[in-house]
């Protein structure tokens, strides 16, 4: 139950909650070279055996090889699946989990970003308990907590090394399965920026995009508290900072070190508030086009935000992400602020190279309403602070696939 207790001219919370649960994961390791400190918690366990979970381009270029030395550091004999792709599916996880029954890990590494780490997660909790993927879409499935999972990030984005949340595609109904579920939280994060400095500029800006969409949906969510909202609003005044300068000059260790906290912040924001329209009709695209999640965000999210602040009831939380963007002018004015911020959040995508409409990633129209009646059913959409219809999300398809 939510109590409205809004006073503009004072700095006051939205909302007075009943309690509610906080999730945080129990160690994360941030910097160059934290992956070297992976090793102390290992021989800690006593561990043996580790699945690393990984794609062919981590694999390739030997980044796995040098997680495997450091386990191997700690007494632990590891083994790689590198069959992850971006959007990971059914069968993916279905082949890792097979790999795991064979050689009967004590825990699982993640190498790589939301989609290595989506994939463990699913791997962990079906190891843990039993069934198929399938059995665990929705809100706390699992009954038990996964196998240990240790998340090693190398982009900065979804923040899925931080949250209670994985997406995976079931390919037969070509649509995105949301589990949201606190079992599935990782037992070790790192974000080692040595590792993410390699990442292209269209990765860096459609994952810095992803962690902006993250904050703020987490901002706007019927489910934010103080809490939420720290962590988003410091995450999108850091990410309008930094990401066009992680991705003019991939070099730039500062900006690099500043996206992977403003991700995380953003993922610890989301995981506790959820998120909103955004992500429930960019899982669609997902399901439907198999298009990259982060620019799919990224092209939806002025749209869903003009269409959310046609309720002036999120006027308050409009003002919180002005004043985040630090944005300026004579006074706030509710509507003039509001367009304000949409445009800034445009013109952060152009800038960073963002596709400009839905209609440059092949999508088609006449898909919209499938597509819409997907995103109505989705796992995020609850969360969102204005209900729509189906019509209402087509309209909003409708205008982010038309070109600017």
């Amino acid at each position: 139950m939510i109590t409205e207790t809004w006073n503009s001219d004072k700095n006051e919370v939205k909302n007075m909650h009943n309690p509610c649960r906080v999730n945080m994961i129990s160690t994360n390791f941030f910097g160059a070279g934290a992956i070297e400190l992976l090793r102390g918690e290992i021989m800690k366990k006593g561990f043996r055996k580790a699945l690393v979970i990984t794609d062919s381009f981590l694999f390739e270029s030997k980044v796995a090889d040098q997680i495997c030395t450091e386990l191997a550091g700690a007494g632990v004999h590891s083994f790689i699946y590198y069959g992850v792709k971006p959007n990971p599916t059914v069968e993916i996880v279905n082949e890792a989990l097979s790999v795991a029954a064979d050689i009967k890990p004590d825990f699982i590494v993640a190498l790589g970003g939301g989609s290595a780490i989506d994939t463990c997660k699913a791997v962990g909790i079906v190891l843990a308990n039993g069934g198929r993927v399938e059995d665990y879409e929705g809100v706390n499935k699992s009954s038990r907590k996964s196998l240990p999972v240790v998340a090693v990030n190398t982009t900065a984005g979804t923040g899925s090394e931080v949250t209670t949340f994985y997406v995976i595609t079931d390919e037969k109904r070509h649509s995105k399965m949301v589990m949201v579920d606190t079992n599935c939280s990782v037992w070790i994060a790192i974000n080692d920026t040595n590792l993410m400095k390699s990442m292209p500029q269209s990765l860096t800006a459609a994952t810095g995009m992803d962690a902006m969409t993250h904050a703020i949906e987490a901002v706007l969510s019927n489910e934010a508290t103080p809490f939420t909202d720290k962590d988003a609003l410091w995450a999108i005044t850091a990410i309008k900072e930094h990401l066009p300068r992680a991705v003019k000059n991939g070099d730039d260790m500062n900006s690099r070190e500043m996206m992977a906290y403003a991700q995380y912040s953003a993922g610890l924001a989301f995981s506790n508030a959820g998120l909103g329209m955004v992500h429930a009709m960019a899982h669609s695209l997902g399901g439907f086009y198999n298009l990259p999640h982060g620019v799919c965000n990224a092209v939806l999210l002025p749209h869903v935000m003009e269409f959310n602040a046609g309720d002036e009831k999120t006027h308050y939380d409009f003002k919180k992400i002005y004043g985040a963007l630090e944005l300026k002018g004579a006074s706030y004015s509710s509507r003039a602020s509001v367009a304000q911020t949409i445009n800034e959040i445009k013109k952060l995508s152009q800038e960073v190279g963002i596709p400009a409409s839905l209609s440059d990633l092949g999508v088609r129209e006449e898909d919209f309403r499938a597509l819409a009646e997907l995103a109505l059913q989705d796992t995020c959409m609850p969360s969102n602070p204005v209900k729509p219809t189906i019509d209402q999300i087509i309209d909003v398809y409708r205008k982010a696939w038309k070109k600017r």
